[in-house]
């Protein structure tokens, strides 16, 4: 399908963008590599009036260390945070997760911001970002605010960005001994997942981020807690759906989920604890 006629706007800042989504508002969309905006706006799911492109702000593309957290620019490639020397020693999780995004033309495009901003809960990063326990820089009028990602994912693809506001930067703990496993199930090579789940076991904590299990981006809380209270791998992940709504459709009914969700937990699980 072709979307709606649209306004088309270049951002040369990031201070420039914001000013655009501030004229334009609720009729303004973000567009950084485009994999998750064109899309929807082919299917019509998003009619924005204003597209504002920040693809070609090159100082929010950027992996850096920064205290105890690696700093990642929101318009960072996957394809740099995949192959990072820095992520890959301290947060290897993430890495990998991200080398399953998709395949080399998405991951040379699309940004780890925009995978965020984006709000799938079908989409790999936000499950690693969760089990990290990230934090998310968001830049608006009235200036900076951090986001625990916890609070980040508001609903289906919505987030607790505001309309006049833009994600600038992800921060990542440091957690170069951690064990972890990402499992991802589907049934083609770079197919969405049916079902997948990021395992970290870092200093005696664990994080479990879910994929495509509930109508936003979820941590399976009740997981971590089995096994922050010494639960085996196998009976801490028969708790992997508890309290969640994975969705129904053609490829899976929310009861297979859920038996993929504690199969898929507990093989990261026990990866994790090799």
């Amino acid at each position: 399908m072709i979307p709606v006629a649209f306004d088309y706007e270049l951002a040369t800042s990031a201070e420039h963008a914001l000013s655009l989504l501030a004229e334009h508002g609720d009729d303004a969309k973000v567009l950084a590599g485009g994999h998750s905006l064109i899309p929807l706006m082919k299917y019509r799911l998003a009619t924005p009036a204003v597209v504002v492109d920040v693809g070609r702000l090159s100082d929010l593309s950027y992996v850096r260390e920064d205290g105890d957290h690696l700093a990642i620019g929101a318009l960072t490639r996957h394809r740099d945070v995949e192959v990072s020397d820095l992520v890959v020693a301290n947060a290897a999780l993430l890495a990998e997760a991200t080398r399953n995004v998709g395949d080399p033309q998405v991951r040379h495009r699309g940004t780890i911001g925009g995978a965020l901003a984006h709000g799938d809960p079908a989409s790999d990063i936000p499950a690693a970002v969760l089990a990290l326990r990230g934090t998310l820089v968001v830049q608006g009028p009235s200036g900076s605010r951090e986001v625990a990602v916890d609070d980040f994912f508001t609903g289906f693809l919505e987030t607790a960005l505001a309309p006049d506001e833009l994600l600038t930067e992800v921060r990542i703990p440091r957690v170069p001994d951690a064990r972890w496993s990402f499992q991802k199930f589907n049934r083609r090579a770079q197919d969405w997942a049916i079902v997948g789940a990021a395992v970290l076991v870092a200093e005696g904590n664990c994080g479990v981020g879910l994929v495509n299990m509930d109508a936003r981006p979820v941590r399976a809380v009740a997981v971590e807690a089995a096994v922050n209270s010494g639960a085996s791998a196998a009976d801490a992940a028969e708790a992997a759906p508890e309290g969640l709504e994975p969705p129904s459709d053609l490829n899976a009914s929310p009861e297979y989920r859920c038996h993929l969700a504690r199969v898929l937990t507990r093989r990261g699980l026990e990866q994790a604890s090799r």
